[in-house]
C-alpha cells in the first residue's frame, strides 16, 4: 500500500521554511512522502545580483531545503510579483497537483501581507478542488486525480491580516523536536539574510522564524514552538470531518477550541 502524501505550496523559496517546514517535517516523521513548491522563484529577491543570477542562486537553495526537509522538490514556475490568478498558472499548479496526489495541501494564509502569499493561496485550493475534473487541462497534461483532499492554511507574516487584525489558527503543530531541521533548511537560503536586512528590517531571518515559532507556540498555551493551521471548508474536497493532520500527528496536534466554538456560534 502506497503512503499518504502531502504538498506545502509556498510563494517564495524559503516561504515554506518560515510558515509551513515544520508540519512537514512531522507528517514525514509520521510515514508521509511530502513535496516541496515554490511558485515564483525568487528572482526579485536580491540587491545584490542580477534577475536572472538571482533566479538560479535562489532555486539551489532551495533544492537544498528540500532535501534538508526530506522532500520532493518540484521546480517553481513563474517570476517575482508575477504570481497572478490566471488559468495559464493553474493549469501549471494542478499538474503539480495531479502528479503528486496529496491527502493533505499546506499553503499561505488567505490573508497576508502581500499579494503573492494571498494568490498562491488560492491558486493552491483551485488547484486542489481541480484535480479531479477531467475537462481542465494542464500543462503539462496530467489526468485527473481521485481522492479526498484536505487544504490547510497557515499563518500569515507578523500573526496578523493586511489591515493589521489578528489571526487566530483553528489549530496548533507541536514544531519542538524538528525546530532545529526547520533552522538548517531556512539557513540553505543564505542569499536572503542580505535582502531582507535592506527591504524587511529583519536583523536575522533565522531570528525572525524562530520569534514567530515561540509566539504560535504561546498561542497554543502547550507547545514551545508551534505552526498554526486554519482548515479550508471542505465542500469538493473531502468530508466534512475530515482532519488528517489532527489524524497523522496525534498528541502533536492541538484543535483550538476557541476557534472551533466561534464557528459553530457562526462568529
Amino acid at each position: 500500500m502506497s503512503r499518504p502524501s502531502a504538498i506545502a505550496i509556498g510563494a517564495h523559496p524559503d516561504d515554506i521554511e518560515f510558515y509551513m517546514a515544520g508540519t512537514l517535517l512531522m507528517l514525514k516523521k509520521a510515514g508521509y512522502e511530502t513535496h516541496y513548491l515554490t511558485v515564483a522563484n525568487g528572482n526579485c529577491g536580491s540587491v545584490e545580483y542580477d534577475s536572472a543570477t538571482a533566479k538560479a542562486v535562489r532555486s539551489a537553495e532551495s533544492r537544498q531545503a528540500a532535501k534538508i526537509l526530506g522532500a520532493t522538490f518540484h521546480p517553481s514556475l513563474t517570476n517575482d510579483l508575477e504570481i497572478v490568478y490566471s488559468v495559464e498558472l493553474l493549469k501549471s499548479v494542478t499538474a503539480v497537483i495531479r502528479a503528486v496526489r496529496p491527502a493533505i495541501v499546506l499553503t499561505h494564509s488567505p490573508q497576508d501581507y502581500m499579494e503573492d502569499h494571498m494568490t498562491t493561496s488560492r491558486l493552491a485550493v483551485t488547484a486542489a478542488f481541480a484535480r479531479g475534473m477531467p475537462n481542465f487541462k494542464t500543462t503539462p497534461p496530467r489526468d485527473s486525480a481521485d481522492g479526498e483532499v484536505t487544504v490547510y492554511h497557515g499563518m500569515p507574516h507578523g500573526l496578523c491580516d493586511g489591515l493589521r487584525r489578528r489571526i487566530v489558527p483553528g489549530g496548533f503543530v507541536n514544531t519542538t523536536s524538528v525546530q532545529a531541521t526547520k533552522r538548517e533548511a531556512l539557513a540553505a537560503h543564505q542569499s536572503q539574510q542580505t535582502w531582507l536586512d535592506v527591504s524587511q528590517k529583519l536583523n536575522s531571518f533565522l531570528l525572525a522564524m524562530e520569534n514567530m515559532s515561540v509566539a504560535v507556540g504561546k498561542m497554543s498555551k502547550k507547545f514551545k514552538c508551534a505552526e498554526g493551521w486554519r482548515r479550508h471548508l471542505h465542500l469538493g474536497f473531502c468530508g466534512p470531518e475530515a482532519d488528517p493532520l489532527r489524524e497523522a500527528l496525534g498528541r502533536n496536534y492541538l484543535i483550538n477550541k476557541a476557534y472551533e466554538l466561534g464557528l459553530q456560534k457562526g462568529n
